[in-house]
C-alpha cells in the first residue's frame, strides 16, 4: 500500500473514530506494523527486532524523508523520534514498547496514536547497559491533545 493512501487511510480512520466507540481492527491487521525509518538508523532496526520478538509482523520502508511522513501522519511538534510506525488505525512514533502498542489496540481509545519523544535509553531498541532512563508513552489526538498513557523506569 502506498504511504498516500495508507495517510488517506488513516486520515478517514481518525474522522470516523470520532463517531464510532473507537477504531475497528481487522483481525489480522491488529498484529501487523509498517515502520517508516532513516536507511542508516541502528536504534529503528533494534525497535523493530523487539516488535518482532514480541509477535508483531513488521514491514520496514527506509525513506529520507521522515520530515514528511510525521507530518501526513499528524504527529504532533514535540513527540518526534526516529520512526514513524502504523498499526490498525494508529500512529506509533519512536521506542514506544510492544506492550503499550497492544494495550493500545486493545483499548482502541479514540486517538491519533502512541509517542515516546527523542530517544530514552533504556526504551526498546535504546539499551544501553544497565542504564534505563524515566520515559512517557504520550497518548495523542489529532486536536494538540495529550496524556501520559504509560510511564516506565
Amino acid at each position: 500500500m502506498s504511504l498516500r493512501n495508507r495517510i488517506v487511510g488513516l486520515t478517514a480512520a481518525v474522522g470516523l473514530s470520532v463517531l464510532a466507540s473507537g477504531p475497528v481492527l481487522a483481525a489480522d491487521d491488529a498484529d501487523s506494523i509498517h515502520v517508516y525509518k532513516s536507511p542508516t538508523c541502528g536504534c529503528c532496526s533494534d525497535w523493530i527486532d523487539h516488535l518482532e520478538d514480541n509477535g508483531f509482523d513488521v514491514t520496514a520502508t527506509d525513506t529520507n524523508d521522515m520530515g514528511k511522513i510525521k507530518a501526513d501522519a499528524g504527529l504532533i511538534a514535540g513527540l518526534g523520534s526516529c520512526h514513524t510506525a502504523f498499526v490498525g488505525d494508529y500512529v506509533i512514533e519512536g521506542h514506544v514498547p510492544a506492550d503499550d502498542i497492544r494495550r493500545l489496540l486493545a483499548e482502541a481509545p479514540k486517538a491519533t496514536g502512541l509517542s515516546v519523544p527523542g530517544m530514552p535509553a533504556g526504551s526498546p531498541g535504546m539499551e544501553m547497559g544497565d542504564r534505563k532512563d524515566h520515559f512517557k508513552v504520550i497518548l495523542f489526538n489529532d486536536k494538540g491533545q495529550t496524556r501520559v498513557f504509560a510511564e516506565h523506569n
